[in-house]
């Protein structure tokens, strides 16, 4: 399978007592990468748990590459 790369936008970071939370969506118009992006994923909502540091920023993008375990 070939991978898949997909573009999200970080829309919050949520600090817990054992880690952080981001909270990421598919990134939408601003330049012709993002629209080339959201011609493909119109649609998409991701979180992510961090337990030793948060590497995520808000407003900040980020590719998120695709691949078959094995």
């Amino acid at each position: 399978m070939k991978p898949i790369r997909c573009k999200f936008v970080c829309t919050s970071v949520t600090e817990l007592p054992d880690g952080w939370i981001g909270s990421f969506m598919a990134v939408f118009g601003n330049s012709p990468e993002n629209e080339s992006f959201f011609k493909y994923t119109p649609s998409a909502s991701l979180e992510l748990k961090t337990i030793k540091e948060n590497h995520f920023k808000p407003g900040k993008e980020y590719y998120l590459d695709i691949t078959e375990a094995k």
